[in-house]
């Protein structure tokens, strides 16, 4: 039952919406999404300059351990060359005695017949590996590669102190010297070289100093007549 005393309710008007405009709130929505886009932006070149400075340094890094290991590389292939030549030294030095009989005996005569094959073998061998003979009369003295056993006098056919007598040869490997050579030297002349003389003048004979009278004129003659 309706309470006679009660007031009548009124209905409440609801605003109608308009459908075309934004909704309450969006504008603030699409403000927030784009400043959190932008965050996220700068986030992504942060990291993508963060990235290419790693990758920067790994690439310094790469290039130092390459440019190190080319380094490390030479020095194991000179090392290793080097370990060679010392072992082909001390093998070949003290053939070289033995190469100064064969040099005594081919002065003299002596190699001939199968120990002519056998030297002639064993110097393309030697020659196989890099030892190589040198010194020969003529030579201008290097003390890089010659002994100067003695000074045996002055030589006026040279201008440089000379090798004039090979007493043994010498040998080498490459640039290195396995032994230098003995040998004995001229120098050039030290002083002035005299001039020759010359050829005195004939001295004068008593003929072309005795003066021949001259014989009287024909007129003086025909006077005296």
């Amino acid at each position: 039952m309706t309470d006679p005393q009660q007031p009548p309710v009124e209905p409440v008007e609801t605003p109608e919406r308009d459908s075309t405009g934004p909704a309450p709130g969006f504008g603030e929505a699409a403000g927030e999404m784009s400043d959190e886009t932008e965050v996220e932006g700068n986030q992504i070149e942060g990291e993508l300059a963060t990235l290419a400075t790693q990758l920067t340094e790994r690439t310094a890094d790469l290039q130092r351990v390459q440019a190190e290991y080319l380094n490390y590389k030479r020095r194991v292939d000179r090392d290793r060359e080097l370990v060679k030549q010392n072992a082909t030294y001390a093998a070949l030095a003290p053939i070289t005695e033995v190469m100064d009989t064969v040099d005594r005996a081919r002065e003299h005569g002596e190699v001939e017949g199968g120990f002519k094959a056998v030297v002639d073998q064993l110097e393309r061998i030697l020659a196989g590996v890099g030892l190589v003979k040198f010194g020969e009369v003529g030579d201008p003295f290097d003390p890089t590669i010659h002994e100067a056993l003695s000074h045996i006098g002055e030589d006026s056919d040279v201008t440089v102190t000379t090798c004039k007598v090979i007493a043994k040869a010498g040998y080498r490997i490459g640039d290195r010297v396995v032994r230098a050579a003995q040998v004995l030297v001229v120098d050039p002349p030290s002083g002035p070289t005299e001039a020759p003389e010359a050829p005195e003048a004939p001295e004068p004979t008593e003929e072309a100093d005795r003066v021949e009278p001259a014989e009287p004129a024909a007129a003086d003659d025909e006077t005296n007549e």
